[in-house]
Parts: C-alpha cells; sequence; structure tokens
C-alpha cells in the first residue's frame, strides 16, 4: 500500500461521551494521528493524507474553530515538528489557501519548509479542503489554459484533471478509514477515491489504537482487487 487516507470522526462526540467540551475531543485525537503515523512508518507506507478541517466545517462554533486554528494546528503540530523531523516526515497541507487564518497560514509554511527534503513519510493535511471545491478549480484551470490557447479540448484527458488537483503528484489512496460509526465520504477526495477501498469504524477516532489500524490495513492486504477487470 503506497497511500493511507483518514477521516478522524467524532471527536466531539466522544467529548459529549464523557462530558468534556468538543475542543478536549480534538486534542485527544492527537494522540491516534501520532499512532497512525507510527503505523504508516511500521508498514513502509509512504503517504498518509487526514481530513483535518472541510470547508463545510467554518460552520462551527467560533470557540470551536479557535482552538483548531490557533491551539492545535498553529501550536500543537508545530511542537511535533522536532519529532516529525526526527521520524523523516514531510507534511503538505491541502485545500483553499486563500481560506487558511494567517496563523495557519504561517504555521502550514513552516512545517512545508522545514520538512520538504523528508522521504520517510509524507503527511498530507487536508485543510480548508472539500473535493468539489478542488475539482470546480481544477476544471477552472483547465479552462483557462484551452482560452489561453495553451491547450485544446482534444487534448483533455484524465491525466489533464488529475494533474490540476490540489492533490497532484500523490498516488490514490488504496485504503480509506472512517471512524464515528457513519459510512460516508463527507466531499473527501471524491476523484481520487474511485477504487479506494474504504473501511469504516464503530469507534470515535480518540478511541484508535494502533492494533484497529493494523486490523484494516491487513483485511486490505486480503482483498484481491482487479479494478473492474
Amino acid at each position: 500500500m503506497q497511500h493511507l487516507a483518514i477521516i478522524p470522526d467524532g471527536n466531539r462526540r466522544w467529548a459529549a461521551q464523557h462530558k468534556m467540551e468538543s475542543f478536549l475531543g480534538h486534542k485527544k485525537g492527537l494522540e491516534p494521528v501520532r499512532t497512525a503515523i507510527k503505523v504508516c512508518i511500521k508498514n513502509s507506507i509512504k503517504h498518509l493524507s487526514f481530513y483535518t478541517f472541510s470547508l463545510e466545517n467554518f460552520k462551527r462554533s467560533e470557540q470551536e474553530k479557535n482552538y483548531l486554528f490557533n491551539s492545535l494546528l498553529a501550536d500543537s503540530f508545530t511542537k511535533e515538528l522536532p519529532e516529525l523531523i526526527d521520524k523523516g516526515v514531510r507534511v503538505r497541507f491541502i485545500g483553499d489557501r486563500s481560506l487558511f487564518p494567517d496563523n495557519v497560514r504561517a504555521a502550514a509554511d513552516q512545517m512545508e519548509e522545514e520538512t520538504k527534503k523528508l522521504s520517510i513519510l509524507n503527511v498530507n493535511l487536508l485543510f480548508c479542503y472539500g473535493a468539489t471545491a478542488e475539482l470546480t478549480e481544477a476544471v477552472r484551470s483547465i479552462a483557462q489554459r484551452v482560452k489561453d490557447g495553451l491547450l485544446s479540448p482534444e487534448q483533455i484527458s484524465e491525466d489533464t484533471l488529475r494533474s490540476s488537483l490540489w492533490t497532484a503528484g500523490i498516488p490514490d489512496p488504496e485504503l480509506i478509514i472512517r471512524t464515528g460509526g457513519l459510512a460516508r465520504l463527507s466531499n473527501f477526495l471524491l476523484f481520487q477515491s474511485a477504487y479506494s477501498e474504504l473501511s469504516f469504524l464503530d469507534c470515535f477516532w480518540p478511541e484508535v489504537t494502533e492494533e484497529k489500524l493494523e486490523h484494516c490495513i491487513e483485511h486490505f492486504r486480503q482483498i484481491k482487487r482487479n479494478f473492474g477487470e
């Protein structure tokens, strides 16, 4: 497997179950992020993607967004940077950068710059991301190239679209894991997941363990993938 993608759902419901503020669920959710990184390195998986913050998440409360932007992404992830570098982890942020809060953009730029030459594991944080927005932007950029005379309609192929996506250069995920008990993709990597295997876990994201992730990976390895043949 080259690419494992994760929709880490259930942080807020875990917090509610434990009678905590919702932001504490996100804080607890950092632990399985570290676990997933450990599991991917152990299994020689080169790409790990997390659905960190969707465009729809902007509808959430200001308190929750401030925690996600300030304490979690700008502060906690920056504090994790030395350990990530030590493990050879490259970090990339994927999404609509025009919507990144200033402090998150600064943290993202720092993490990407300081890890750009690392290659043990590529961690992709999908932030301010939505697959329909990604596809819309890709189509817009292709249309502009046609308008400018750089591309003819006959030259447009699947590769043209793929290379115009925010995830250009990253292989499609072979396995997508979603926690929280819901069985949907929620606007996550819709083009890239055409042939992904999907694993839906009933547990909340803060409850994910190394054993649960290893079980998903082992189950994936037992699947015969024929891509429609």
